[in-house]
């Protein structure tokens, strides 16, 4: 069976890394047919907007996207392109699995933690208003009006929003995770104790769900103690379920546990469409370069060959990078500073041991 994948290289060193797990799906014996997309900066150059109607048409078409990272410009210029991806496709999952692989330097051990984050909302659904703008001093009326308190007039606004809908459904899929991969435990990671209504509603929501689903342990943790306790005795998570905010930065304080984004992949994931692509960013200072770590755009491969039910292809992927992981001689600068090699020489090892 051929399986029709929308491939989208993406910006700076995304289509060395795309096309290094391109090749190394392919090894694998599994058939593709791939369908090239352009998203992010090179599609604003030769569309005139970041997310054009082309590629959003063919991730619809095909179900099932893979992608190499984007660039969002920081402060300016348009909105994260993989933020509005995922709200147009309605991707509510963020699904990020986290595990230590033999070889990797890292100072934690036998670290296995799935964050579960919602993708859609929250302060990343983009309802702001600037400083000085009408609309930033008609929404600080009707705050004293409804509350008596004054907001400084030369402040900006972002809202965070948390809906019921969205809440129960990132909950159930992080239950429904747990009990299809026999995982034990999971925990959700919250601020209600200052953020009453909003955290709160997040909170009662998982309680509510949790009791759907006896045989699973469900446990409520104050973000900051989640924090720290994930540096501190890490073993006690398995997955671990978040709103969108504070799952993008637990995310990457799990990648500093198993040694870093090289080794972070990640799936957004919705009803009947999945798009997986790296944690990391786009890097556009190492473009061309032949430099950078594919292993994380690898391994969102490998989540996808999952998602596809190819079970036995992603076991010999992963089985195949964390063999090569292991050996330590083709790995790239950033795991292996003496002597690295390059992008496509990491594909070559890696479809050697699956040949």
């Amino acid at each position: 069976m051929k399986h029709r994948v929308t491939l989208i290289p993406g910006d700076g060193i995304g289509p060395e890394v795309a096309e290094a797990t391109r090749r190394v799906l392919e090894a694998t014996g599994v058939q593709f047919q791939w369908d090239t997309a352009v998203i992010g900066q090179n599609a604003m150059k030769k569309y005139g907007t970041p997310l054009p109607d082309e590629a959003l048409e063919s991730i619809k078409r095909n179900k099932v996207a893979i992608k190499g990272p984007v660039t969002t410009p920081i402060g300016s210029g348009f909105r994260s392109v993989n933020v509005a991806l995922r709200q147009k496709l309605d991707l509510y999952v963020c699904l990020r699995p986290y595990k230590t692989y033999p070889g990797v330097d890292t100072p934690f051990k036998n670290v296995d933690i799935v964050i579960v984050r919602e993708n859609t909302e929250d302060l990343y659904a983009g309802v702001e208003f600037d400083k000085d703008d009408a609309m930033t001093m008609r929404l600080f009326d009707l705050v004293l009006e409804a509350t008596g308190k004054e907001v400084r007039k030369d402040s900006a606004v972002s809202l965070k929003l948390i809906s019921e809908t969205a809440s129960r459904r990132i909950v159930k899929f992080a239950f429904d995770y747990a009990r299809k991969n026999g995982r034990k435990r999971v925990t959700a990671s919250h601020k209600a104790n200052i953020l009453k209504f909003s955290d709160g509603l997040f909170l009662r929501t998982f309680r509510e769900v949790a009791k759907e689903y006896p045989e699973i342990e469900s446990v409520d943790m104050v973000l900051d103690a989640t924090c720290m306790q994930l540096v501190r005795k890490s073993e006690q998570f398995d997955v671990l379920v978040l709103p969108n905010f504070y799952g993008d930065l637990l995310s990457d304080l799990c990648a500093g546990l198993v040694g870093g984004l090289g080794v972070a992949p990640g799936a957004n994931i919705g009803d009947d469409i999945a798009v997986f692509e790296p944690t990391h960013g786009s890097a556009p200072k190492y473009t061309g370069q032949n430099k950078v770590n594919p292993i994380a755009t690898m391994l969102s491969g490998v989540m996808m060959l999952h998602y596809l039910g190819e079970q036995n292809a992603a076991d010999r992927m992963e089985n195949a990078i964390a063999g090569v992981i292991a050996g330590g001689k083709s790995l790239t600068y950033d795991m292996k500073p003496n002597k690295p090699v390059g992008t496509s020489q990491v594909a070559d090892a890696i479809i050697d041991r699956l040949e």
